[in-house]
């Protein structure tokens, strides 16, 4: 398998960025949807989010990486049986993953260091809070990621959807191409 993008194929980079990024998104999803429901007496009270932080700092640079590595190698063309609503919307589609992805993340970092506190990523180091202390931040970020990761889960799944019905309605390579083949 190549290691870049073509004109007709994903590139191994990509390929494993896709899905390292979606993997991360479900699970980071499952942990705090299941971590709010802890009572402070539970063993994970506190391990669930200092996990569930430091994947998220992970994921940001993940994703930064992959924004930077889509700047220099563009993704391959559509596929000549796409109409130009599916390629305009899955275009859209990607942009605003992109955009909520970011906002979850940066909504999540928020969170946690409204008090002026850092983040230990996984007890390597200390990324350290950028506002200090902001009184009501805690409450507005939290809100905002709320709705944000649940945005990101409901558009995700349509795009997994979009990726199976190109699969098995279409029966064209849109899968296939981000499954390396």
């Amino acid at each position: 398998m190549q290691f870049r993008n073509s004109r007709d194929r994903y590139g191994l980079v990509a390929i494993i960025i896709h899905w390292l990024v979606a993997a991360a998104v479900v699970g980071l999803f499952a942990l705090g949807f299941w971590m709010v429901d802890l009572s402070y007496y539970d063993d994970w009270y506190r391990r669930g989010p200092d996990i569930h932080r430091s994947v998220g700092l992970l994921l940001f640079a993940v994703m930064v990486l992959r924004i930077m590595w889509r700047l220099v190698n563009p993704s391959p063309s559509p596929l000549s049986n796409h109409q130009r609503i599916e390629v305009v919307g899955a275009h859209a589609a990607h942009g605003l993953l992109y955009l909520l992805l970011f906002v979850a993340m940066v909504s999540g970092y928020l969170i946690s260091t409204a008090d002026g506190s850092s983040i230990s990523l996984f007890g390597w180091f200390e990324v350290p809070s950028v506002t200090g202390q902001v009184k009501g931040m805690e409450d507005t970020a939290g809100t905002i990621h709320y709705w944000s990761t649940w945005a990101i889960v409901v558009l995700a799944g349509v795009h997994a959807l979009a990726a199976l019905k190109h699969h098995f309605v279409d029966r064209d390579r849109t899968l296939l191409r981000m499954l390396g083949k």
